[in-house]
């Protein structure tokens, strides 16, 4: 699998884009069988699925950003959340600077709360910038792959993450995810005590129904769902 995309810039020059997609993972903690680049591989996974089907100018991935709910586990790294609303804001002038001023975001990480914000002012005088997947996107990828469990009980390193992953690069899958299941509760103070409140193993999901259809569906879905967001930027299809 490759993370990075691989275009030249005469392949931009001759598409022309209109829209950039920028995946946005993270490095953090996914239990004993996920790696910690997995937030960041499924954001390019999904952004490489979008760029086969439309129009895009797919970016590099920022691989840290708000991980510090996972602080407790080793090897989880973070920068701040103005760091990364900078880094964002340069990539969108340098991109506008080339005549490329709309953007979507590829979110892979659900910590990472300020990329809302990030778009809602972005989109102030009119329809720049979005954020995919939504969670109705999510919740409509995973009725048409059939995962069993929901998005709020398979929050990290379950069903979903690991089904995507045997999909797509399975090598990044380890042993171990078959049993590996762990609720999480309803987790109401997890912004108080982080993932280490609810989790020993850093897991809060469901991966023991992992399969590599399911990953495969779950693209697919979110693959047209992205016609949305395209749309609603005036970016084509």
């Amino acid at each position: 699998m490759n993370l990075l995309p691989t275009a030249t810039s005469t392949d931009v020059q001759d598409q022309q884009p209109r829209v950039a997609v920028l995946p946005v993972g993270s490095f953090e903690q996914h239990g004993r069988y996920l790696p910690l680049i997995t937030d960041t591989a499924i954001a390019c996974i999904i952004g490489q699925e979008i760029a086969d089907a439309y129009p895009v100018h797919l970016l590099p991935p920022i691989t840290m950003s708000c991980s510090h709910e996972h602080a407790a586990f080793p090897g989880t790294v973070s920068i701040s959340a103005r760091t990364l609303y900078a880094v964002i804001d340069d990539i969108r002038v340098s991109l506008a600077r080339s005549g490329i001023t709309k953007l979507v975001i590829i979110n892979g990480h659900g910590g990472n709360y300020v990329l809302s914000n990030i778009v809602q002012e972005a989109n102030v005088d009119g329809p720049t910038v979005s954020l995919f997947p939504l969670g109705a996107d999510w919740d409509r990828a995973r009725d048409h792959a059939g995962l069993i469990s929901d998005r709020h009980a398979d929050m990290h390193a379950g069903e979903i993450e690991t089904s995507i992953l045997l999909h797509a690069a399975p090598e990044l899958v380890r042993e171990g995810y078959a049993d590996a299941d762990q609720g999480g509760g309803d987790r109401r103070f997890l912004l108080v005590h982080g993932m280490g409140g609810y989790t020993a193993s850093g897991v809060i999901g469901f991966p023991s129904h992992a399969t590599t259809g399911k990953g495969k569906a779950v693209l697919e879905s979110l693959r047209l769902s992205f016609a949305g967001h395209l749309k609603v930027l005036g970016g084509g299809g």
